[in-house]
């Protein structure tokens, strides 16, 4: 059995960085898994045409390795992927990486405190600590329309799209209308003959200004550091205070621009149909340039009744109209509540993640959850938000890591946060989230678990966390040894 002091689920940025800040730490006994055959996570399985940044490049990168090469503003999925790749060879995490490896399950072996792995090929492998970093956007949700296994066409989802399948010329259902599909219907309209935006609620699409970086601005960014670390900080205050959920003014004033943009499709109809009725924030927050443009073209149309069911030949509507096409695209997103739990892991006395979790995931900081001791999530549980991921994902490392250091100090094996300390963090945390104006407006199903409660979102600016887990240690957790 191979035995690793750190064994890391994931190779995106989360599990990178993890990487990367052990390494500075002089520590190497560590190994991250990935299902992928190369590092990049979201951004290595996703590929789908017009893929890009919605969080602005200067503070889309890690803080210790700042990227004077962007293209632009919003950088392309390909950009970020090879971003990745290159900071994780430069910060040599290649001997580590362990790539085109699933982690099947995860079991807490209490006398010896220690997780016990198994992976795809069945191999075992032993670890004091583990880290999931695989983050909200795993698995797709495929959905549960009748007759959409009989479809004779050609279907994929976007999160797996078929390069291999060439779509000019062809007739295109397009089964969703968000963040996926408004990336990815302005890129094919042209080449194909008609497309069909199968719509149930409409989004606010907020334009962006995403002219091309000039080789001018790219050389300044160069031998000027400083100026990246400028822009670093004007996004960040920008984010944490105009668009803090928290302050329905900059919502509102956001709408407006949005209302403002939607002007650009011609046709009144159209427009009217693709207007929310829900405020801006209540539902992801989307950017694009192209989208609203789309409907103007003669084979775009938006179709809001209602999908019946899926035949041999197309979609039909509860209208009873039926739309023949060649291809299928799900655009229908992820089941973003799962987290760690698309594993099998058992933590304390048996108790499955699952079963933990049944009224909806829940953790301490979005980083521990009660039963399952030396268990660290990356972008777990209501650490979602509209500021740069990849800052959130440095700070829950630097805490995870500092706890991990406490422990050692300490000469304790295990630190499972108190179930007592886990529950008043949460209840607060829901209090706080209820006063959120914009999410209590029925519209963000994407936010909720079945029982209501809202589990992704993190309902402050990012700020506010840093400085919550700055004060945070060792006295929030129960803590042991094993006889030796």
């Amino acid at each position: 059995m191979k035995k690793v002091k750190f064994a890391i689920i994931g190779a995106g940025a989360g599990g990178l960085c993890t990487g990367i800040k052990l390494r500075e730490r002089g520590q190497d006994d560590f190994l991250i898994f990935d299902r992928e055959p190369r590092v990049g996570g979201t951004w290595q399985r996703n590929t789908y045409p017009g893929l890009e940044c919605d969080i602005a490049s200067p503070l889309y990168c890690y803080s210790f390795a700042p990227n004077p090469d962007w293209s632009g503003p919003y950088p392309p999925q390909a950009e970020i992927r090879e971003y990745l790749e290159r900071v994780a060879f430069e910060r040599g995490l290649e001997p580590h990486l362990r790539l085109a490896t699933s982690v099947v399950s995860a079991r807490w072996d209490e006398a010896r405190a220690r997780w016990r792995l198994v992976l795809d090929d069945g191999e075992e492998v032993e670890t004091q600590f583990l880290i999931s970093a695989v983050g909200m956007f795993g698995r797709p949700v495929v959905p549960d329309i009748p007759g959409l296994d009989a479809f004779a066409g050609t279907m994929f989802h976007s999160a797996t799209w078929n390069h291999d399948h060439d779509l000019r010329g062809e007739r295109v259902a397009v089964i969703g209308s968000a963040a996926s599909a408004v990336q990815f219907v302005p890129e094919i309209a042209p080449d194909v003959e008609h497309v069909y935006v199968f719509q149930r609620t409409p989004n606010w699409v907020a334009p962006k200004e995403n002219a091309p970086y000039t080789d001018e601005q790219k050389q300044a960014f160069r031998k000027h550091p400083e100026l990246l670390a400028e822009s670093r900080g004007q996004v960040f205050n920008l984010v944490e205070t105009v668009l803090n959920y928290l302050e329905p003014e900059g919502m509102q004033a956001v709408e407006g621009v949005v209302r403002e943009a939607l002007q650009v499709v011609e046709d009144p109809e159209i427009r009217k149909k693709l207007t929310p009725d829900h405020p801006f924030g209540a539902k992801r927050p989307l950017m694009s340039n192209k989208y609203y443009q789309a409907f103007n073209r003669s084979n775009v149309e938006l179709v809001t009744d209602p999908i019946e069911k899926v035949t041999l030949e197309g979609v039909v509507t509860a209208d009873g109209r039926q739309r023949n096409v060649d291809t299928i695209v799900l655009a229908t997103g992820y089941e973003t509540m799962k987290y760690v739990s698309v594993i099998d892991v058992e933590g304390r006395d048996g108790l499955n993640i699952e079963d933990a979790w049944q009224g909806g995931p829940e953790a301490y900081f979005g980083v521990t959850t009660s039963g399952f001791p030396n268990l660290f999530m990356l972008y777990g549980p209501n650490t979602n938000g509209g500021n740069s991921m990849i800052l959130m994902l440095e700070f829950q490392v630097e805490y995870a890591l500092r706890l991990i250091d406490e422990a050692e100090r300490a000469g304790v094996d295990w630190i499972d946060v108190r179930r007592e300390v886990m529950d008043e963090y949460n209840a607060g945390l829901q209090q706080e989230l209820e006063k959120v104006a914009v999410w209590q407006a029925g519209a963000n199903g994407y936010y909720r678990a079945p029982s209501g409660k809202i589990v992704t979102q993190w309902p402050h600016g990012f700020s506010v966390y840093k400085e919550r887990i700055a004060k945070d240690d060792l006295s929030s957790f129960e803590t042991g040894r094993v006889a030796r």
